[in-house]
């Protein structure tokens, strides 16, 4: 399957502050807030949602090919994409951004600080698809993550006017795509990827009722977290699969990423749409179990804990068509 994933490459800068934002916060000087906090930690994680994809892919035996911007200081993180199966070679360098940044303060009551730097990510209306496929070849399929808006709406008529199958995630762009934005990216999907939230969202934003998407994309699949997924295709009922269960998570950041790599390779490989879900939930749970979006592995006993839950044929079947690190 020759894939790309379009969309946000960033790093997380990650600090936990042990006292609580609320005892610094003086209610009659509100207006005029001027505080600095002195933190104990700091981890500096690999992230944006297209970044997650890729890597998920590239650990699953595909060569996905990354498109997004980034700047200068992209290159170590360039490296290890590449280490770990990912074309990184027409991803744009700006010569005047960094790379997008999440940087986020915790309390110990888990409340947050956060601020989110956008950085080269604003280049990526730059970036022309069709000068990509010429230099790289066709893909069977492009991934539209989360993105700079306009690069998200190019990349969707782009993929319509070459006629390359494409699946939509909008995800957290929802709240900034207008009502028109989101159903050019949306309308023709092959896949529409949300959560529960997102998809209801989406039916707001668009005016349009679930079967009205559904009339408008080929699989719309959406997750519900620690309930599973949800694969609705038009004229077919609806395929419901729950989760891999865990006793040890440890981190949600980047689980739906995990998903949609490990759902993508189940279906390029041939299972079925339910299958290809399973396989998808399990590679999340793996990392659910992980700190940071990027630092999992597929241990051997994956595929038991699938049985587990889906049953001995689920298990079979997806060995059969996934190739499993060990």
């Amino acid at each position: 399957m020759r894939v790309a994933v379009t969309g946000s490459i960033a790093t997380d800068h990650l600090m936990t502050f042990p006292g609580r934002f609320n005892d610094h916060l003086l209610p009659d000087q509100l207006a005029t807030v001027s505080l600095s906090f002195l933190v104990d930690d700091l981890q500096v994680r690999r992230g944006g949602v297209a970044a997650n994809i890729a890597f998920g892919l590239g650990l699953l035996g595909v060569t996905p090919l990354l498109v997004g911007a980034v700047g200068t200081d992209f290159a170590e993180y360039g490296a290890w994409l590449s280490a770990h199966g990912v074309d990184v070679s027409q991803v744009r360098v700006s010569e005047q951004a960094h790379t997008a940044r999440f940087i986020c303060i915790t309390d110990r009551d888990q409340n947050q600080i956060a601020a989110f730097y956008a950085g080269a990510m604003a280049e990526a209306r730059h970036i022309v698809l069709a000068d990509i496929t010429a230099r790289w070849g066709r893909p069977d399929l492009v991934l539209i993550a989360p993105d700079d808006p306009l690069a998200m709406q190019l990349h969707a008529s782009a993929s319509r006017r070459l006629g390359i199958p494409f699946a939509a995630d909008p995800s957290q762009q929802l709240a900034r795509l207008e009502s028109d934005e989101v159903r050019q990216l949306v309308d023709g999907a092959q896949v529409l990827f949300s959560n529960e939230y997102e998809a209801a969202l989406l039916c707001e934003r668009t005016g349009w009722t679930r079967d009205q998407v559904l009339n408008r994309v080929g699989t719309w699949v959406t997750t519900h977290g620690a309930n599973g997924v949800t694969v609705a295709t038009r004229g077919e009922a609806a395929v419901t699969v729950p989760a891999v269960p865990s006793d040890k998570a440890v981190d949600p950041t980047g689980v739906g990423d995990g998903f949609r790599a490990g759902y993508l390779v189940g279906k390029a490989r041939g299972l079925s749409k339910e299958r290809a879900a399973q396989w998808g939930c399990a590679v999340a749970t793996t990392v659910l179990e992980t700190v940071g979006p990027q630092e999992y592995r597929l241990s051997d006993d994956l595929l038991a804990r699938v049985a587990d839950t889906y049953g001995a044929d689920a298990a079979v079947d997806i060995e059969r068509c996934a190739e499993v690190p060990v």
